[in-house]
């Protein structure tokens, strides 16, 4: 399998601080680059986490408030400058598309690049490859926001105890994998489902059905956690979680990994977040996300 891994370049809410920079996210994914919710300051960011223009496939983003999204117009630009070969793939609320055309047009530069604007207008696949699906789902908060989920196609997993017990072997198996039976052998006779992987982003919003619907079985949830649980009342009134919360979600969803991330400047100690997400009752891999972390997808869980 070719390298799956998260490169966070930002960790802050709404106001930066010395050591956390607006949001940026990068999801490498078999060759592939997925640019999440890119504030203010990511193109830096990018040099320093070693993630060039010519490794983004794609750009998504929740919603347009700034710290997620101003840093949109240094990284179209960047993408231009260094000519990308490649299309990108841009994905929005539909309902912001003022707000990304201001920021792709934010200042003068030369186009050189095909940057196709996809906008999001409801839940549901935004796009299929042969190595995932990309979905989206609506998420609560006071302007339009939108979670993605990625989705790998499930596999077949080959059993070599039951290939030797019907005779099949070296050049056999391939020949089985393709045509789906061999000498009255079918391919669920000797293998398995092999579960495609799953990762979720979910940014700001207060609990609801879309953060459910994409954390539900994914090896890797990236997920805001601005507030501590005794500052819940005031994380809904402003559409955000605390930590308990999303570490709930991910409890309650199965998910392998949980990393939690978009902290408030009013909390100095970081660790105080991982407590309230293991009070919380989540038992998995655990991660309390920091600038230029790199976090590597669970390896696939072994079969029942």
């Amino acid at each position: 399998m070719s390298v799956r891994e998260l490169v966070v370049l930002g960790t802050a809410s709404q106001v930066p601080t010395r050591h956390r920079n607006h949001n940026g996210y990068v999801l490498l994914w078999d060759g592939e680059g997925i640019l999440f919710d890119p504030g203010e300051g990511t193109q830096r960011q990018m040099l320093r986490a070693s993630v060039a223009a010519h490794d983004l496939n794609r750009i998504c983003v929740t919603h347009f408030h700034g710290d997620h999204s101003l840093g949109l117009a240094g990284v179209i630009q960047r993408i231009n400058l260094d000519r990308v070969p490649h299309p990108v793939t841009a994905h929005y609320p539909g309902s912001g598309g003022r707000f990304f055309e201001r920021l792709r047009y934010a200042t003068a530069y030369r186009e050189t690049v095909d940057l196709v604007q996809e906008p999001v207008t409801a839940d549901g696949v935004l796009a299929s490859t042969p190595s995932y699906r990309l979905e989206a789902a609506k998420l609560s908060h006071p302007v339009e926001s939108y979670g993605y989920r990625l989705v790998e196609p499930d596999g077949r997993r080959m059993r070599p105890a039951l290939l030797a017990a019907h005779g099949i072997k070296g050049p056999e198996v391939g020949v089985l994998q393709r045509g789906g039976s061999l000498r009255g052998v079918t391919l669920d006779e000797v293998s398995e489902v092999r579960r495609g992987q799953r990762f979720a982003f979910v940014m700001d919003t207060r609990l609801c059905d879309g953060v459910h619907a994409l954390a539900e079985g994914c090896d890797m949830l990236v997920i805001e956690s601005t507030f501590l649980d005794e500052d819940h009342q005031l994380a809904s009134d402003h559409g955000h979680l605390t930590a308990g919360q999303a570490a709930g979600v991910a409890r309650d969803a199965g998910v392998r990994h949980l990393v939690l991330t978009h902290f408030s400047q009013r909390y100095p100690d970081p660790a105080v977040f991982e407590q309230q997400a293991r009070a919380a009752g989540f038992e998995g891999e655990l991660t309390v996300a920091r600038d230029l972390l790199r976090v590597p997808l669970p390896k696939r869980a072994a079969p029942a």
